[in-house]
């Protein structure tokens, strides 16, 4: 695999999008394999989704977060995501959502490459870490319609 690429298998074709997350392989719409060794942890997940200090997913999407008492409205509500989406697709999803739809302005998580407008504190680094993000899905996945 091309350093600094993430490569997709769609329709039995490979293609290659710029990524930090090297060696990470995208089959149709989901990176299957985890990021890391360690398996997610959907309380830590949580705070990441959930909080306002590192994930900052709330300001953007509504989910069952009684705490936020102004609900987000600008992204996809995330009360069933677990049920919608496969691991794998959260996790390309939080990786680099511009896979899946160019257009969207939900920022990559975890690619550094090929981004604007990056803040001096972020340059070259991504605003989760591996682990954050498998703690993420490890959440989300759980979050099935009730």
């Amino acid at each position: 695999m091309a350093h600094g690429c993430l490569r997709a298998v769609l329709l039995g074709m490979v293609v290659a999008f710029p990524a930090a997350a090297a060696g990470l392989v995208v089959v149709g719409d989901a990176i299957v394999a985890p990021l890391t060794d360690v398996p997610g942890d959907a309380v830590r997940g949580r705070a990441v989704v959930a909080g306002r200090q590192v994930g900052t997913c709330v300001l953007c999407h509504a989910g069952p977060f009684p705490e936020e008492r102004l609900p987000a409205s600008i992204a996809p509500d995330l009360h069933g995501v677990g049920e919608r989406l496969t691991p794998g697709q959260i996790r390309l999803r939080l990786v680099d959502p511009s896979v899946v739809n160019p257009d969207t302005v939900m920022p990559a998580y975890f690619r550094t490459e090929g981004l604007v407008r990056v803040g001096r504190a972020w340059q070259g680094r991504p605003v989760l870490s591996a682990q954050q993000i498998e703690d993420a899905v490890a959440y989300l996945a759980t979050l099935k319609e009730e």
